[in-house]
């Protein structure tokens, strides 16, 4: 064996055996009876594997293993304990222990199950830079389902399992799959997307699977795969298991409700090893404003100008309804940050976007819908945005700016801009047209309008 392992035990015996034994098999070793010892060792870059007592003197060895893990990612842990319960056992999986080793144990066992982590270890390191994890991955939200949906990749990035990642259009599946594969020991080799029209053609499977190298394979958009597609799709499913050579990952990108509206059960089944529901933006209303900000950061980045949103234009951001889910709302940031020199994005212009882009979208609402349903919607949305808190004071008024807007845009859109003709169009005062105007930010080129 080669390399040098810290082995943290309060029993004298076993840290001379311990040393004596991995010493004689060409390692170097440091040995201590205190945890606090042992965690300095390896906060200062030291080790390439650790063996280590759970009840010390000074702490609990299984309790150190998340800090270990973020201070030394890769790092192994081998768990030795004299408390040899299965709920020890579990205990140490579930903290991410390398291994678990039950006392009394077996010394010629022990020497293997190190020297398989030493050579981990190495192999860890054999990766190139390109090959290392990104500092952060790239999916913001702060929100419960948000941290839920953080909390089933952290488990799934850990497995080989295939995987079926479903939501509405727009919520980001495919960028779930690009994560678990980066974050993943597979981030080295390929991550191949396969859309409907990739799935077509004899030996297509074969074709796929060497592309993929053992890395990473997505079927993207599977509810559009057609019969014979799917047929094929299930051909590279059997195949990739089945072959020689690494096996690559599968994953599927879904819309919700696929496998009712005709997608095959045997391809559901033979994917379905993990399901991840991505949530809809309306389910995660705390990451909407923090969505937004993000988006604008990576305008700036890619040479937009630096534009932040006022307050009242990030409640406006955060009020509105997002049909189009992260996707839509990203446009909508590209959008304002490509809009204008000002630094500071005003509540109008945000009224402005979204009202061009609704009147721009298909029309979804159902046709014995009235105006007061859908108006009614929205407010109970934003109430419901605010997560069992009142919104803040105002709500009347802003309601009725938020109608206003959008009314007075079409209107004087309908009418070329003419405010003589707007006004009798709405049945109010010119004045009361050019003050609302002027307090909704309102501004209008007269043009001629053909009728």
């Amino acid at each position: 064996m080669d390399g040098t392992v810290l082995v943290a035990d309060d029993d004298r015996t076993i840290r001379t055996v311990l040393t004596q034994a991995l010493t004689r098999a060409g390692c170097k070793v440091h040995a201590t009876s205190s945890l606090t010892t042992l965690m300095r060792w390896i906060g200062e870059g030291m080790g390439d594997a650790v063996i280590s007592d759970v009840m010390m003197p000074d702490g609990n060895g299984l309790e150190m293993l998340p800090k270990i893990a973020a201070d030394r990612p890769g790092l192994p842990v081998i768990i030795i304990s004299a408390q040899n319960t299965v709920m020890t056992a579990i205990r140490a999986a579930e903290a991410e222990a390398w291994d678990y080793l039950p006392k009394p144990f077996d010394l010629p066992d022990l020497m293997a199950r190190t020297a398989r982590a030493l050579d981990s270890r190495r192999a860890a390191r054999a990766h190139t830079p390109e090959a290392e994890p990104p500092e952060e991955l790239p999916i913001v939200g702060q929100s419960a389902p948000m941290q839920a949906l953080f909390r089933v990749l952290a488990r799934v990035i850990k497995t080989d399992l295939p995987v079926w990642i479903s939501g509405e259009s727009g919520t980001g599946k495919s960028l779930t799959a690009r994560v678990i594969h980066d974050a993943s020991d597979r981030r080295a080799r390929p991550f191949v997307i396969v859309g409907p029209d990739g799935m077509s053609g004899q030996g297509t499977a074969e074709q796929i699977l060497e592309r993929a190298d053992g890395g990473t394979i997505l079927l993207d958009g599977l509810h559009d795969f057609g019969a014979d597609a799917q047929m094929r799709a299930l051909q590279l499913v059997d195949l990739a298991g089945a072959g020689r050579g690494p096996h690559p990952r599968i994953m599927a990108s879904v819309q919700v409700g696929a496998v009712a509206t005709g997608l095959r059960d045997d391809l559901y089944y033979r994917l379905a090893g993990a399901v991840i529901d991505v949530p809809p933006l309306r389910a995660r209303g705390q990451d909407i404003a923090l969505l937004a900000t993000h988006f604008l950061y990576l305008a700036e980045e890619a040479g937009a100008h630096i534009r932040r949103l006022a307050p009242d234009a990030l409640e406006a951001v955060r009020a509105h309804d997002w049909p189009g889910n992260v996707r839509e709302l990203e446009h909508a940031a590209h959008s304002l940050a490509h809009a204008g020199r000002a630094p500071i994005i005003l509540k109008g212009e945000v009224a402005s976007l979204l009202s061009a882009r609704a009147a721009a979208a298909p029309a979804s609402a159902a046709p014995d819908e009235t105006l007061s349903d859908t108006v009614g919607a929205h407010v109970q949305r934003y109430f419901d945005l605010h997560d069992q808190i009142l919104p803040p004071p105002g709500v009347y008024a802003r309601v009725l700016r938020e109608v206003e807007a959008p009314l007075l845009r079409i209107a004087l859109d309908a009418v070329g801009g003419n405010q003589a003709k707007c006004a009798d169009l709405l049945g109010i005062n010119r004045n009361t047209l050019r003050k609302k105007m002027t307090a909704l930010d309102i501004e209008v080129t007269r043009r001629r309008k053909l009728m």
